[in-house]
């Protein structure tokens, strides 16, 4: 009987045991707690946003919700490199370069990073640094014609025309129509006193695309030859952009000395004032 009872009482207390857990359960309230999968998920999905707001010029607000991503998955090199390019829109160059490291840590293999890396050191006026990185790249993708134009470019900073020249052929051998390489050859020859040769360069590039700079060089080295195709063209390329009006922006473009004389006098030609005024007024109502 004694052992009757203590059975009864036994049960007894595991059902009342059982009774609370259920009240228990039906109180508190259930919290979900998110996998390492899902939390990957979630940081890719705040990258693509924080990306999204960069493409609309939401700099500030990408680079917050960039951060966020980073925070919640620093593992992902994806991510790192849209850090870097929300970093890179608000001028904080030091810190991309910083989160472009992390990524090649991640993964040293991307070639973006390397490219990436390149446009900032070239903002930064750090030419031997862009040099590298972007030599860097072309280890990983040798057949990147823009990488390879780029890496051109510096070498027509530095004036080393050879070298240049060289590396926008390569790049015209990959893509045949790229009209910025063929554009920039011209640059490089109106800077060797080969005309002509620039001529031919300026009218191929304009052929394929009718660009205000291939027009305007085009214009400047037939100033002396047939001024009034010279006007014509130069009227059409300040009109497509009238940023080439101005002498620091077409140095920005790597126009050289030569060059940049030949089109400041034909730009104080007569009957190019009306053009150069409103291309100047139109600079400053954008600006």
């Amino acid at each position: 009987m004694k052992k009757f009872f203590k059975t009864i009482i036994c049960v007894s207390l595991i059902s009342f045991y059982f009774l609370k857990v259920e009240q228990l359960q039906s109180l508190v309230p259930y919290y979900y707690f998110p996998t390492i999968k899902n939390l990957e998920n979630d940081s890719l999905s705040i990258g693509k946003n924080a990306y999204e707001l960069l493409y609309f010029g939401q700099f500030e607000e990408s680079l917050n919700v960039a951060k966020l991503a980073v925070k919640i998955n620093n593992s992902n090199e994806k991510l790192w490199l849209i850090l870097a390019e929300t970093q890179l829109a608000n001028k904080l160059y030091r810190k991309a370069l910083n989160s472009l490291n992390k990524a090649e840590k991640i993964n040293p293999n991307i070639s973006e990073i390397y490219f990436a890396k390149s446009n900032i050191y070239l903002k930064i006026v750090e030419f031997q640094n862009a040099k590298k990185a972007l030599e860097g790249g072309l280890k990983i993708d040798p057949n990147n014609y823009k990488a390879i134009f780029q890496l051109g470019n510096i070498y027509l900073m530095e004036k080393n025309y050879s070298e240049a020249i060289k590396l926008f052929n390569k790049s015209l051998e990959i893509k045949p129509d790229f009209w910025q390489a063929i554009n920039n050859k011209g640059l490089v020859y109106f800077e060797k006193n080969k005309i002509n040769l620039s001529i031919k360069l300026f009218e191929q590039a304009s052929s394929i695309q009718k660009n205000a700079e291939p027009l305007l060089g085009l214009a400047s080295c037939l100033r002396s030859k047939n001024i009034k195709l010279a006007i014509e063209l130069a009227k059409e390329a300040l009109n497509k952009d009238p940023n080439y009006v101005n002498y620091d922006y077409r140095k920005e473009q790597l126009w050289g000395e030569k060059l940049q004389t030949s089109t400041e006098i034909l730009l104080q030609n007569d009957q190019l004032q009306t053009d150069v005024i409103l291309a100047k007024s139109k600079i400053n109502g954008s600006s």
